[in-house]
């Protein structure tokens, strides 16, 4: 009788942690953000634009993070198909003394349910219960039309780094099937890794599970006072700036930002550098007897709608190839799980070395003017979190009960 009844009071203890989902939970302080990514899964077909209504973010900056061609016309009422996997950039801010995002709103429809919000229309990035509790809401049975919501998304800076390198996190919710080698591949990055930022004790995961995942960025520095001041860019992607005037790319071969004048940009301020006559992006090349005078000009920031450039030279070893791009697909169709890569919602580079073949007067390597057609062990430290510490000690609190009931009848 005694084994028995302790068989069952394991079950009962363990019950909250079979059930819950997990979450990465980063402790904060202060007013400080960051740019972060979520994961998100269509659960049905949607325009550009009603995916970034759902998110309050920039239809094109949706369409650059994940390198998706924007030169289409009239792109932002392209229709994405469901079951398409795609990056939204979102802003983290810290409230309550952990990260999260508070910015994404949702009016809700008739036959609208917190459960029905949570797990299709957004995709298990918040769960039923942290709606709820974000809105106050007593009775979840009485949502209102109409009413707006705020959808607590989760996500993390870690001070934008990982192992000391510039880093972006992607809030990643495990689907059925999925296993964190299959992840940490899938995002260049280790399993070790994947383990520390979301202090795992082992790499177990189950579908629901929301993972972390550092991603390789490219840094800039920008000084405070622009409006696009701490931008980072995942590698392997894209993100506009300064109103849509300027695109910046990061990867494939390096981690360095690389900005030129964007597809988009009509009404622009200058983006000559002052004293030459480059453009932003472009750089000239002169071999000589020491070796390859590099002159570029960079992109410095937008601040009070001017563009920010910078002259610079140096001496490098080697003369710069031409610049390689990430990869720019085509507006999917259809949908397909790639590497790194709802009702209508109601509310945001490599230079290879080598030696010239034979010496020139500066040649002029000029940046696009459209969009062209890993990391190591040891990250920081985060805490599991079970999706929401209200209902997770509601669990506890209900196993210990039962716990002492089964005491006072058996003993």
């Amino acid at each position: 009788m005694a084994s028995s009844v302790a068989a069952l009071l394991f079950h009962l203890l363990c019950l909250p942690f079979l059930v819950l989902s997990k979450s990465t939970i980063e402790p904060c302080s202060g007013s400080d953000s960051c740019n972060s990514l979520v994961g998100y899964t269509l659960y049905t077909d949607l325009k550009v634009s009603e995916v970034a209504a759902l998110f309050q973010a920039d239809p094109v900056a949706i369409l650059t993070v994940n390198a998706i061609d924007i030169s289409i016309p009239d792109v932002e009422n392209s229709i994405l198909p469901s079951g398409l996997f795609l990056k939204i950039p979102i802003i983290c801010s810290c409230a309550d003394g952990i990260r999260k995002c508070l910015s994404t709103r949702y009016k809700t429809r008739p036959s609208d349910t917190l459960a029905f919000i949570a797990d299709s229309v957004y995709g298990r990035l918040a769960s039923p219960d942290q709606i709820r509790e974000a809105n106050s809401i007593s009775d979840p049975s009485a949502l209102e039309v109409g009413q707006t919501l705020v959808i607590p998304l989760p996500c993390t800076c870690f001070n934008s780094t990982d192992n000391f390198l510039p880093a972006i996190y992607l809030s990643y919710v495990v689907l059925v099937g999925d296993s964190v080698p299959g992840i940490a591949a899938r995002y260049s990055t280790t399993v070790t890794d994947i383990m520390n930022v979301n202090a795992m004790g082992s790499p177990v995961v189950k579908a629901g599970d929301i993972l972390a995942i550092p991603l390789p960025a490219c840094s800039s520095n920008f000084p405070a006072y622009a409006s696009d001041y701490g931008l980072l860019v995942a590698n392997g992607t894209y993100a506009i700036a300064s109103s849509h005037c300027v695109q910046c790319s990061c990867g494939p071969g390096n981690l360095n930002l690389y900005c030129t004048p964007a597809s988009l940009s009509v009404s622009c301020s200058s983006m000559q550098c002052k004293g030459s006559n480059l453009m932003l992006g472009n750089v000239t090349a002169e071999p000589t007897s020491a070796g390859c005078n590099v002159t570029s000009c960079s992109y410095g920031g937008f601040v009070n709608g001017t563009i920010l450039t910078r002259l610079s030279t140096s001496l490098q070893p080697h003369c710069p190839g031409p610049h390689q791009f990430p990869l720019v697909v085509p507006l999917p169709t259809s949908a397909r799980r790639v590497s790194f890569s709802a009702p209508m919602p109601s509310p945001l580079p490599a230079q290879p070395g080598g030696a010239v073949p034979s010496p020139a007067p500066k040649t002029l390597l000029p940046g696009s003017l459209t969009l062209p057609g890993a990391s190591p062990a040891g990250g920081p430290f985060g805490s599991s979190s079970r999706a929401s510490a209200v209902h997770k000690w509601k669990h506890l609190a209900a196993a210990a009960m039962a716990f002492w009931l089964l005491l006072t009848y058996f003993f």
